[in-house]
Parts: structure tokens; sequence; C-alpha cells
């Protein structure tokens, strides 16, 4: 029996283009359904919400505005992802949408091999399959990701932020990464790094002779970027009288060298980062209103490591493996008691702080598990109340029930009984070599 095709909505009133992209799409082997006004759309595609893997709507309809279409339809169960197409004059409409949550959008015209790049990226995954994220495992910061993925194949300036080490230079790096310039150039800028007087010429460049110490010409960040992405960390500690010309490299896409005349072309797109609020009008700001809103044309919030939890032992786990690949130690993970005094933790410091730990972990640990002193070795240990049982005792027979109920119900096949418990294989298989229950698997697989 062949697979079913994917199916696709069309909302485009011009009658030549939507013939041309249904021929094309069909031919590519997608199921089209064509609607040639809102009203119609949001008829059809409300009985079609389950079957839909993506909606194409242009934002300009003889009857209602895509918006509208996109909007009456958001609220509907299963409702299908949405790619916008937009004249040139609608590119504010459609950033709103985007940021309303379309997946997508592009201006007219556009070339149809990257238009089909384009909506086969956007399609929403079926049948329930997981998405594989690369910041972690909890939903606040797979939305980020959702967002970051979304935003990666536009040109517009992206800000992100979050409190100091939470991790948005990696964030940034992976916009990069999964963005049309990945295999150009990424030039990451840390502004509160470099002293004021310095910063100019280091983003900008300068002329031989255009300053005492300037023996010859000095190519600046913005020009090392190439066709790139240019990333400004701590953009909130950049000097008032460069957030003027920053400003100008972003609106004019040109600038010039220090003690230069001849302006240099800007390809690069801009990320920054700040853990400040640049936001705010109470008049303690010194950046400039106008600067922030170029720069936070598709904002992305990095949520703190206290309130994602689910990420801990993720981090943990991915950062011990990192650590140990440099390390001559053998450490076969976490202890019970280590995990749980991570989860306690309010990490202050963020993902950055985690990931130091664990590195001080494995490089002084003595035994093959980590255990709560190596990560936490400024804390001194306390006498356990005898008439309680250690709250990691609990955990692990607790851990070690619903590891041997699952094992159970799926006969003893780990990949079954992952799923049932949430987790990775590899986490399962760890923690049921750590239980003592590794032979189940073994003796009913």
């Amino acid at each position: 029996m062949l697979p079913e095709r994917p199916r696709i909505g069309l909302v485009e009133d011009d009658p030549v283009m939507g013939g041309s992209i249904v021929l094309r799409l069909e031919l590519e082997g997608w199921q089209v359904t064509w609607w040639q006004s809102g009203r119609d759309a949001i008829s059809g595609i409300e009985g079609l919400c389950a079957c839909l893997d993506l909606v194409i709507c242009d934002v300009r309809l003889p009857d209602i505005s895509g918006e509208v279409v996109f909007s009456e339809l958001a609220n509907l169960p299963n409702s299908p992802p949405f790619v916008f197409v937009t004249g040139h004059g609608e590119i504010d409409q459609a950033v709103r949408l985007m940021r309303s949550g379309a997946v997508d959008f592009m201006t007219k015209p556009f070339a149809m091999d990257e238009f089909l790049q384009r909506i086969d990226a956007a399609r929403r995954t079926t049948h329930g399959q997981p998405k594989d994220y690369f910041l972690g495992e909890s939903p606040a910061i797979q939305h980020a990701e959702d967002l970051l993925r979304r935003y990666a194949g536009h040109d517009l300036p992206v800000l992100i932020t979050g409190e100091t080490g939470c991790g948005k230079e990696v964030a940034a790096r992976l916009l990069h990464e999964v963005s049309p310039r990945r295999l150009e150039p990424f030039i990451a800028v840390n502004c509160a790094a470099i002293p004021a007087e310095l910063l100019e010429s280091e983003i900008f460049g300068h002329e031989k002779g255009a300053f005492t110490g300037a023996q010859q010409r000095h190519l600046g960040y913005a020009e090392r970027a190439g066709k790139g992405t240019l990333f400004l960390d701590e953009i909130g500690d950049m000097p008032a009288p460069l957030q003027a010309k920053l400003l100008r490299l972003i609106e004019a896409g040109s600038f010039n060298r220090v003690g230069g005349e001849t302006p240099c072309t800007f390809d690069a797109r801009v990320v920054s980062a700040t853990h400040r609020d640049l936001a705010q009008r109470d008049g303690r700001s010194s950046f400039r209103e106008d600067l922030y809103f170029r720069l936070a044309v598709l904002p992305v919030a990095i949520p703190p490591l206290r309130e994602r939890h689910e990420d801990i032992t993720w981090l943990l786990d991915r950062f011990l493996e990192n650590a140990a690949t440099r390390s001559n130690a053998r450490i076969r993970g976490f202890s019970a008691l280590a995990e749980e005094a991570a989860l306690a933790y309010p990490w202050p410091g963020n993902v950055r702080e985690l990931r130091n730990r664990v590195e001080r972990a494995v490089a002084l640990s003595t035994s093959e598990w980590i255990m709560p002193g190596d990560l936490f070795p400024e804390r001194t240990s306390k006498p356990a109340n005898a008439a309680f049982a250690p709250l990691a005792d609990v955990r692990d027979a607790a851990e070690r029930r619903q590891i041997e109920r699952a094992l159970d119900e799926t006969g003893g096949q780990i990949a079954k009984a992952a799923g049932l418990l949430a987790i990775s294989r590899t986490t399962l298989w760890e923690k049921m070599t750590r239980l003592g229950v590794a032979d189940r698997a073994r003796s009913t697989s």
C-alpha cells in the first residue's frame, strides 16, 4: 500500500499564481486543496484541520485578509501551521503574524526551489512524531527553540533576551546553524568585554593612520562577518555614541571604517543578546528606543534554568558526556543524591554554572559516581534524622517500582518502556543499571 501523500491547503486569489503553485506542488507529490477567497478557506479548513500538513495563505484576499483567516482558525484543535506569502509593503504585518504563531512568510516574487524548501521545513510533524530539540527538553526552552527555527529563514534582526548564563550565545549559534547562512561566518562580539574606546574600531575596523597606533588597515567584526551572522552579545552595554552608528549600519546596510571615507557594504544578519530590559520606559535606560525597535524585530526570550527543571538532569548528562571525553576519569554517572541536590538547587548562574560544576566534578571525583559533594563542595554535610529514610532512598524505590512496571508492561523492551516513562533509552538503561534491574530487560526481552 502506497503511503498517503502529504496534504496542503492553498489560499490564493490570483488564478495564474495559484494555478502555478498547485501544478508544481502536485508534481512534487503534495495533495493540494485550493481556495480563492478567505471565507471559503475558513469553512474548508475547519473540516480538514487534522488532515492538513500546512496552509499557504496570501495576505491580501478579495474578501478578508489572510490575517483574519489565520486568527479565526488559530483556536481550532489541530490547527495546521500557516505560511504567508506577502508583497514588500506588508512585511510589518507578516512579522506580527509570525509572532502570533505563523511558522513562516515569504515575499513575492520568490524562487520556486526556495519556496519548496521552506514549505517542506514548515510542515507539521505528523502522527505525533517527536522533534529533535537541541537546547533542552522542557516546554519553555522548546518553545524558544521553535521560535529560533522559525526565524532562521529570514534576514530580519533577532534579539535574544535572558539572564546571564542562560545560553543566549548557544541559542544564537543554533539560529545561525539552521539558517541559510550556516556556511558563512558566525562572528560573536561581547560588547561588555571590550573597552568603550576600542569597541568602535573592533566592530567597524579602521584605516591605517586613523589614530595613534593604527599602523595598518584593520577589518572589523562587521566586515569579517561577510554574509553570515554578526552576533552582538550584551548589546545593552554598548556606549550611546556607538548605538547611533549601529542604527545606521542596520538601516543603511553600510558603514565606514574609523578614519575611512568610502562606505563598506554590510551583508550580514544582526543577532543581538542582552540580560537587560532594553524596553523599559522609566527614564533609567540609556539605550536608544529607535535602535531597540530595529534590533527586536524578531524577539525570543531564553528562560532561566530555575524555570525549567526538566532540563536540569538532561543538561547534567549532556555536560557529563562532554567532560568525560576530555578526562581520563571513569565516571558512570550521577548518584541519586547528586541528582536530588541538583534539582533542589536554584542555579543562580543558570546553564553556565551547571556546566562549570559538572566539569569540576568530573575532574575532582574519586569514584565512579558523582556525589553531591562533587557538585557542591562548598556545602557541609549534616547528619540525617534517623527517624526518616533518606529522600534519595525513597525516590530510588519509587523509580525502581515504576521501571519494573514499565518493563512488565512492555515485555522487557527498553525502547517501549522508555516511551511509557517519557525518558530516553540511554537514561532508562543508566537508571536500570544503577537500581539493579538491568537483568529484567535481558530476561524478558
